[in-house]
């Protein structure tokens, strides 16, 4: 619920008050430049439209219910949104960023009476490597010291091909098709919030209704997405099943196989599997291009697997098609660059909705943009790892100088 850098702040705020007695004093947050970047200007659930990761870490420091995980914001009570305000005011909260920083990183320290928290989160979200209360250390990650935490399922990842993907997806349980389901229906719920907002969503929409756009799959899986994304980034609280710790990308990874499924009467049971194939490849995408990378990855990562899994539903795993439809997204929308989540991601998620669509119907039909054209490579993995290094090496200056830029603007 909310954007997934500021609960993460303040998930660790939370963990780290969860260890103090009395009222909180102080709040101190470092961060990487990405998770600084995109809890800048998007609003927090249930605080009248405030902003910032500050104000969330000051947030999960005093209700401090870790507890709630991603869903920290939910029924945030007056008198706690109260007393975080108050100590941003004060100046009691404080945020810095550390540009050494790469990948997710966040550490807040929490201060009440004479006692001091510290809670270190790295490599992912909820990914506590350090908790300490006072010099006692009650969880320290083993490993060298600065050495980034390797989560299993990422080095998986890592080591994947996409004929391991397919695989996965094919082995899918009953079970886990219930929990895919259940995002769906979450994200179909978030948009028709966002539809209330007159934002992007609604203005696609609006234009649908008035004859200047035709009522087609494409056009309703980019309002829908859009809509999803507009309740997020305006705080709604609403909760969306993410992908690749992302709920924008979540939001692109679930409704458009979702929607374009349904359109071409595709059996439920091959939707909900080829949705499971769009989270394995969002996934695998992020594990080479980072968490938080300098290119959006709504377009690189999400687009690419909603493309995927609609080739797949309609052809299996066919590697020639999945290459051409991932070379495709890319080479249509992979310069896209990631200026922190706020209102604005609704309409890159409409592009990445409509790039998807089509790269998939390209695909299918053979074609699509070769290795012969630009940076994509002869295979999907290839694409991947190229966009990778541009985005990771190339684009590491464009990322700081966005950074500043979007920080020089705030009071």
């Amino acid at each position: 619920m909310g954007c997934t850098e500021p609960v993460a702040v303040a998930f660790a705020a939370a963990t780290a008050g969860s260890l103090l007695k009395g009222r909180t004093a102080s709040v101190l947050v470092r961060t990487d430049p990405g998770t600084y970047k995109n809890g800048l200007a998007v609003a927090i659930p249930n605080t009248r439209g405030e902003k910032g990761n500050l104000l969330a870490a000051a947030v999960g420091a005093v209700v401090r219910r870790p507890e709630l995980g991603a869903e920290l914001f939910s029924g945030l009570p007056r008198a706690r949104l109260a007393e975080a305000s108050a100590l941003v005011k004060a100046g009691r909260a404080r945020i810095e960023v550390d540009y050494s920083r790469r990948g997710i990183y966040i550490s807040t320290e929490v201060r009440a009476g004479s006692d001091r928290a510290v809670c270190v989160l790295e490599g992912g979200h909820k990914q506590v490597s350090l908790l300490k209360l006072n010099a006692k250390f009650i969880i320290k990650a083993p490993g060298r010291s600065g050495a980034k935490p390797r989560l299993p399922y990422k080095e998986a990842l890592r080591k994947a091909s996409f004929r391991d993907l397919f695989r996965a997806a094919e082995r899918v349980t009953p079970e886990e098709l219930a929990y895919i389901k259940k995002g769906v229906e979450m994200n179909l719920a978030a948009a028709r919030e966002g539809l209330k907002l007159k934002k992007v969503g609604y203005y696609v929409q609006d234009l649908i209704k008035k004859g200047y756009l035709k009522r087609d799959v494409i056009s309703e899986a980019k309002l829908t997405a859009a809509a999803a994304t507009d309740a997020r980034m305006a705080g709604v609280p609403v909760p969306v099943m993410s992908s690749g710790e992302s709920g924008n990308q979540g939001v692109v990874a679930v409704l458009v196989p979702w929607l374009v499924g349904k359109a071409f009467k595709v059996p439920e049971r091959r939707i909900l599997k080829s949705i499971a194939l769009s989270h394995l490849v969002n996934s695998y995408i992020k594990v080479f291009t980072g968490e938080l990378a300098p290119i959006c990855g709504c377009a690189v990562a999400a687009g690419v697997g909603a493309s995927v899994a609609v080739v797949w539903q309609r052809g299996g795993a066919d590697p020639r098609r999945t290459a051409l439809a991932v070379n495709t997204v890319i080479s249509d929308i992979g310069g896209m660059l990631c200026d922190g989540a706020k209102s604005g991601c609704a309409l890159k998620v409409a592009s990445s909705a409509d790039s998807a669509i089509r790269a998939a119907w390209m695909a299918v039909h053979g074609e699509g943009i070769t290795d012969e054209e630009g940076f994509v490579g002869r295979t999907a993995e290839e694409t991947i790892r190229n966009i990778s290094l541009i985005s990771t090496a190339g684009m590491d200056k464009v990322d700081r100088i966005i950074l500043d830029i979007m920080s020089a603007k705030r009071p």
